[in-house]
């Protein structure tokens, strides 16, 4: 069978109340599509109803792939997902599903090409917020500039839950990803400038939701941490 062209990974822990209407959303607009595609949702470590109901979703669309991990963590969520996916395009989608489905078109060809991956950035000229509190917001910048500092200086938005990678790209980079938190987003993105992979910034619209998972005082300490890992771990990267 021929591999799809995209594949959606939606890392999901404790999603019971978002995932049916995320799906919903994401499919209506998949189907409209002239490409193939297929959706994994990666359930990981919730206490609630997200793989019982994600199974029965599965039984709904028939592209919709479902993956059990017991431990939590959205970067192993997403880790699984990308190495079990099969489109020659991979695209990591949050379940809250922030950024709407209209959005991904910019991240293929032919509005984009020639790049081993897409991020999307709430910060690149052109990119809209809405909603989103003003101390959540420059509590992110803060956390940007110490990216910007100490491992990538080229780009103003990282953490958005949304990038898109080559199969070539994700079978390359997933593979040697060590962090299964928060920050595994910048180790992928630090490997991959060390690697020489062409990255683009996407502006894109966002939409705050106030059910994001991320703590920002339980967390903030653990990501900077994280941080200082990367730069020490990966100084030799292997080729």
């Amino acid at each position: 069978m021929n591999s799809p062209y995209l594949s959606v990974i939606i890392p999901a822990h404790n999603e019971e109340h978002r995932l049916p209407h995320t799906l919903e959303t994401l499919f209506n607009y998949l189907d409209a599509q002239p490409y193939r595609s297929e959706v994994w949702v990666v359930e990981n470590g919730s206490q609630d109803q997200t793989l019982a109901l994600a199974q029965t979703l599965a039984q709904q669309y028939k592209r919709l792939y479902v993956l059990h991990e017991e431990q939590a963590g959205k970067g192993l969520a997403v880790q699984r997902g990308m190495l079990a996916a099969r489109g020659e395009f991979r695209l990591m989608c949050d379940a809250d599903l922030s950024m709407p489905p209209q959005e991904i078109e910019h991240f293929l060809p032919p509005r984009l090409n020639g790049v081993d991956i897409a991020i999307a950035s709430r910060e690149a000229p052109g990119a809209k917020r809405y909603n989103e509190p003003h101390l959540r917001h420059w509590i992110g910048r803060v956390f940007n500039l110490l990216i910007r500092l100490l491992l990538l200086p080229q780009f103003h938005d990282t953490q958005c839950g949304f990038k898109c990678f080559t199969a070539a790209a994700a079978e390359r980079l997933f593979p040697l990803q060590t962090i299964k938190g928060w920050t595994f987003d910048v180790e992928i993105l630090y490997l991959a400038t060390r690697l020489g992979m062409r990255i683009a910034e996407v502006p894109i619209q966002w939409y705050f939701n106030p059910e994001s998972k991320v703590q920002v005082g339980r967390d903030s300490l653990r990501m900077a941490m994280d941080l200082l890992y990367i730069r020490s771990h990966w100084r030799h990267v292997p080729r």
